[in-house]
């Protein structure tokens, strides 16, 4: 038998936040700046390639934004990530500005997908494929690469606005000395200066298609795609990674924006439909969650005060994911679940919607 809100709202658990260290902020470009966290007791544990979620009071209010790893825990002693200034954004505004050594920032445990295995025995040509801040997770990957597989390689084709807006120049330059026979970084201008000699404009399927036919045609590699940065380059990518057949199993995605669930969020504040009861299971206690057809299952559980876990909003961080007991979600972005969670149930809170009376979700 399911009980009906058991905690008061004043009663509700906080979650674990673990609480990080500012230990230094690099200003990167003008507009971008690195902070690098002492390292908790115990070390913090993470994939390159994944994310952080930051939880700052504003006003009294908390809000949560999600930012990629930019190092390596085989490389880099200290977890940092990279933030880049947004015209009116709210965090990233503060962390350019505000945030300095010695500020104790509390953070969710990593997440996310974007990432991958590595053994010293792999044999990979590692394409990777970033725009302006999807530069931040391939940094953590690339380093990865370099220091546990001797056999494989790295490809990174990296679309900036002009020569000030690169971010880790200096350290990719470094690194790429460091490895001259493993290591091969492109970059692509899309408003460079007169004096800029190397690939300009808009990142294109022509452009692109030279580089991945030729690493496709390498023998001795097996290919491997990491892609990440503003939806146009996600899109002209996977165009044509689709277009040349290469299987789904061998690209990776990352997405700081979702235009489809943002969307589908309008539309569905317009089209008007049915309240419905969902179930929704956490930190072992049941509870009643009323849905309005505006709302997401997610909102409609944070304006009761339930401690539900959620990052991105936007169906890409997978923070908010729930194993599905019964009835019928739609979701209107899957994109951070894989085909295998989906397979076995899982939906996403923050863009889900319940399509039946008797949807139950267990937050896991």
């Amino acid at each position: 038998m399911f009980n009906l809100f058991k905690k008061k709202k004043e009663e509700v658990k906080k979650p674990a936040y673990l609480p990080l260290k500012v230990r230094e902020v690099v200003k990167e470009t003008a507009d971008t700046v690195s902070i690098y966290f002492e390292q908790p007791e115990p070390f913090l544990e993470y994939k390159p390639g994944q994310f952080l979620t930051l939880i700052i009071d504003f006003d009294g209010k908390e809000q949560r934004r999600s930012y990629s790893l930019c190092t390596s825990p085989f490389v880099d002693p200290f977890p940092g990530i990279s933030v880049k200034r947004v015209p009116g954004g709210l965090f990233s505004n503060f962390l350019n500005e505000k945030i300095h050594p010695g500020k104790t920032i509390n953070v969710l445990k990593p997440l996310g997908h974007f990432t991958t295995d590595f053994h010293s025995k792999n044999q990979k040509h590692f394409f990777l494929v970033a725009g302006g801040s999807g530069i931040t997770p391939m940094m953590g990957i690339l380093k990865s690469v370099l220091v546990n597989e001797p056999k494989s390689k790295v490809t990174l084709l990296y679309c900036s606005r002009h020569e000030d807006h690169i971010i880790f120049k200096k350290e990719l330059d470094q690194l790429e000395e460091k490895y001259p026979d493993t290591l091969k970084v492109i970059h692509n201008l899309s408003q460079p200066t007169s004096a800029w000699t190397g690939l300009k404009g808009r990142l294109t399927s022509e452009m692109l298609s030279g580089f991945v036919k030729a690493a496709e045609e390498e023998a001795d590699y097996e290919t491997e795609y990491f892609i990440c940065g503003p939806e146009g380059i996600l899109e002209t990518t996977m165009d044509l990674l689709s277009s040349l057949y290469i299987p789904k199993e061998k690209i990776h995605k990352e997405s700081f924006y979702s235009a489809a669930a943002e969307a589908a969020h309008e539309a569905a504040s317009l089209a008007g439909g049915l309240t419905r009861d969902v179930w929704v299971e956490l930190e072992g206690e049941e509870h009643l969650v009323s849905v309005s057809p505006d709302k997401t299952i997610l909102e409609a559980g944070l304006d009761l005060n339930l401690n539900m876990p959620f990052s991105c909003q936007s169906g890409l961080c997978t923070a908010c994911r729930g194993k599905l007991l019964s009835g019928e979600v739609k979701m209107d972005e899957d994109g951070g679940l894989s085909d295998n969670e989906i397979k076995d149930g899982y939906v996403l809170c923050c863009v889900g919607r319940p399509l039946t009376s008797d949807v139950k979700i267990r937050i896991e």
